[in-house]
Order: C-alpha cells, then structure tokens, then sequence
C-alpha cells in the first residue's frame, strides 16, 4: 500500500465523521459548514480556471450547486437523510471507480479523463447501487420523499457524479494542474473532492423536487 493511499484512507477516515455530524446537526452549524466550503470551492475553481466567461459560469454554477445542497437538506421535511443518499451516492461512486479502476485497470474511458477506465466506471456504478440499498432498508427514510424507481435515480445520480468528476479533470488538465489545492492529505483539493458531488446535488434536487420519476 502506497503512502499517498494510506493518506487517502487516514483523509477520509477523520473527515467522513465530521461531514455526517454537520449534516445531522443542520441548523445554523450545517449552513456555516457549506458556506466554508463554497469559499473554498469558488477559490480552487478560481485557480484551475483562465477563460473569463467560463470562470464566471463556474461561479454561477457553484453558487447554485450549493444552494441546492441547502435546499435538499431543508425542503424535505426539514431532514437529512435525502442529503445523506445524495452525499452516499457520490462518495461510493468516488470509492468504486478509484478502488476497482486500480484493481481491474483495463481499457481506458475518455481522453478528457485518462485515469478513468470501464472498469472503474463499472465499480463505481455497482457500488453505488449497493451501499445505497443497504442505506435505504437499514435508516428510515419516508417513502414519499425518493422516487418509485430508486434504482434509475442512484444510477442517474451516480452518472452525473462521474461526468462531473470527468469534466473538472478536463479543466485541470487545461490549466495543467494535478490537483485543485492541498487542503486534504491524499485527496488534494476540496474540488477534487466534490467535483463530482456539485453537479450531482442540483441534478437530484430538481429530480426530487418536481417528481419527473414518479
């Protein structure tokens, strides 16, 4: 095992907690979180992007991206647990497509991306899928409040969230950077954490919000 994995791993272990207490507790302690990471986020895209209107658009998109996450934590009976499957999809999307791309290596998926493989694409689809069924049967979530088909929506939502990994690494790899930041040993940036999350997060807010699966 690598030493930029354990960092990874030991990253993710003392974070994971932190991020689920913020999104439970709610309240004024949730907002201040998310606000924390909106400046942090609107700064690293301000550094991987050169082209003024896109830079723009980004700030426009980001703005909105996290503005849906406040909104998924509120408009729902005022709960967390459909932030808490949104946040799970991505998270075991991320896990899937890293660990199983590492494994299985294989074929690659796209230019824009090139670290990305079908394999990985795979893992992180089935992943996906799994532990968010294992969520849904174990914590109670009210049945009114996901879609009849839950399946399409992981699987949707998982998609996104890689398309959405896909495309920032496009921008990095314009900008010729690796990483968005160093603020998380063995992750980098906080966007290269939740690159995929912030196109994930509007993307189900209006699936829920107007129904289209129901």
């Amino acid at each position: 095992m690598n030493e930029e994995l354990i960092k990874r791993i030991l990253s993710s272990i003392v974070l994971i907690p932190f991020v689920l207490f913020f999104i439970i507790k709610g309240s004024f302690i949730f907002n201040f979180f998310i606000l924390i990471c909106l400046l942090i986020v609107i700064y690293e895209w301000n550094k991987i992007s050169k082209n003024i209107i896109l830079k723009f658009l980004g700030f426009i998109f980001i703005l909105f991206s996290f503005y849906t996450i406040y909104r998924l934590r509120n408009d729902f009976n005022e709960s967390y647990e459909i932030l808490l499957l949104v946040t799970l999809i991505c998270i075991s999307t991320d896990l899937g497509g890293y660990f199983f791309g590492k494994l299985l290596k294989g074929p690659k998926l796209t230019k824009l991306s090139p670290n990305k493989t079908y394999a990985g694409m795979i893992g992180s689809f089935m992943l996906s899928i799994l532990l968010s069924k294992i969520y849904l049967n174990y914590i109670f979530i009210d049945g009114q409040l996901i879609p009849d088909q839950t399946l399409i929506f992981i699987f949707l939502v998982s998609f996104i969230s890689q398309a959405g990994d896909i495309l920032i690494s496009f921008f990095k790899r314009l900008s010729k950077i690796k990483d968005t930041g160093k603020i998380i040993p063995g992750h980098g940036g906080l966007l290269d954490r939740v690159d995929g999350m912030i196109f994930a997060f509007p993307f189900s807010y209006i699936i829920l919000s107007t129904k289209i699966l129901h």
